[in-house]
């Protein structure tokens, strides 16, 4: 028997069972349509956190006081001196610029309307580090940072949040914590997830921020944004800073009072963490695959039952072990296939009602269907097939002819 004749005496055995084969087809269904939903919206939530962490700028450090590997009882805060010690070119060669942050959890008001969000005190150097824009009027500038002036960019999060705009807010007055500020521009949508977004922020004067808002002493900063010359260098100029932190704050080597991370430092940790989601969601999935397998043996069996003197006239008329298996075999594989091309359209269908569900609520999700994903599932759901067929296929091909034809 060759392979083209199997195919389609298997087609017309499943037609003679229209309702068990579609039922039986039906878990293979779930089960694929499950896992590609799954690893696509696996997918998305890696693109989306990914992208929202290459939107803070580019060719980043991170420099931060503390080490978690350390247990260190005496940490020096970082400082504005440090910040400009980093821009010594002698030093830092490979240092482009530098953004120091001080930040904190403010309310700001407007009218009647009042909300809860981030403040940034910055120096004029953090628009182009940090790669922000703003869509109307202008960015904080050196004279605001030196007089302590009572100004502020908004968010976009934060605008709609007072005024449900965020065009025409130039000139505005917004408190926070209950301080008058004049609003001199509104800053570009960055995006952001469902659980932190770059769009709910303030931006004050650094030097504003200290005084009034967040009240740092001593010209203590809580972060800095390292920008490098390029991303090559990002390396480089991260031994260097650290050179210079030792230096200025006297510790040696492996006994850092600080830490540096980069972007893809956070890249590969937000990849980690969505990958093994996808993984655990995935094999949840699977598990339907699994039980739709067990199904297929299950009617298979139930159909080598039915067919006993069938198998026992063809081995009689000189039908080979081979040929009864092969019969069976493909059988099961085309209920699996059927299934998994399905169970495709399935998957791509939950997708896309996750990604729209999503973009209703304001979550920036967008679920990726990868080929990948779909080799996959049809490779995977196939072999589940053969796999469960096989036992079958098996005792049908090991039927005696002449116990076969006496069946009742």
């Amino acid at each position: 028997m060759n392979l083209g004749q199997a195919i389609i005496e298997a087609l017309e055995s499943l037609n003679s069972n229209k309702l068990r084969s579609s039922l039986t087809i039906l878990g293979i269904v779930i089960g694929v349509g499950a896992v590609i939903a799954m690893l696509a919206v696996g997918n998305g939530a890696q693109n989306t956190i990914t992208g929202s962490i290459s939107g803070i700028g580019s060719n980043l450090l991170f420099v931060m006081s503390g080490n978690s590997n350390q247990e260190l009882t005496n940490i020096e805060p970082l400082t504005m001196d440090d910040a400009n010690a980093m821009l010594d070119q002698f030093q830092a060669p490979s240092v482009e610029d530098v953004a120091p942050v001080v930040n904190g959890e403010v309310t700001v008001t407007s009218g009647s309307e009042s909300t809860a969000t981030f403040v940034y005190g910055v120096t004029t150097s953090y628009e182009s580090v940090r790669n922000y824009h703003v869509t109307e009027g202008s960015f904080i500038t050196e004279d605001q940072v030196l007089g302590k002036a009572s100004v502020v960019l908004l968010g976009p999060d934060v605008a709609k949040a007072l005024f449900d705009r965020t065009e025409g807010l130039v000139g505005e007055t917004v408190r926070i914590e209950g301080q008058p500020f004049k609003v001199i521009g509104v800053l570009e949508s960055k995006g952001g997830s469902a659980f932190v977004s770059q769009d709910d922020v303030v931006i004050v004067p650094i030097t504003t921020s200290q005084a009034r808002l967040t009240r740092r002493s001593n010209d203590r900063i809580d972060l800095i944004f390292v920008q490098s010359i390029s991303a090559d260098a990002l390396s480089q100029a991260s031994e260097e800073i650290a050179q210079i932190l030792r230096t200025r704050h006297r510790t040696k080597v492996g006994e850092d009072d600080f830490t540096i991370l980069s972007q893809q430092d956070f890249v590969e940790t937000a990849k980690t963490i969505t990958n093994v989601m996808t993984i655990f969601l995935g094999g949840i999935a699977g598990i339907s695959l699994l039980v739709g397998g067990i199904g297929i043996m299950n009617i298979m069996l139930v159909s080598v039952t039915e067919r006993t003197r069938e198998i026992g006239l063809r081995k009689a008329l000189g039908a080979r072990k081979k040929d009864i298996m092969i019969q069976f075999l493909t059988e099961s594989s085309l209920l699996s296939l059927f299934g998994g091309v399905i169970g495709i359209g399935l998957g791509w269908l939950i997708s896309f009602i996750v990604g729209r569900i999503a973009l209703s609520s304001g979550t920036p999700l967008n679920p990726v269907v990868g080929l990948d994903a779909i080799l996959l599932a049809t490779i995977f759901s196939t072999a589940v097939g053969l796999f469960f067929g096989l036992y079958p296929a098996n005792r049908a091909a090991n039927l005696e002819p002449v116990e076969a034809l006496r069946y009742e």
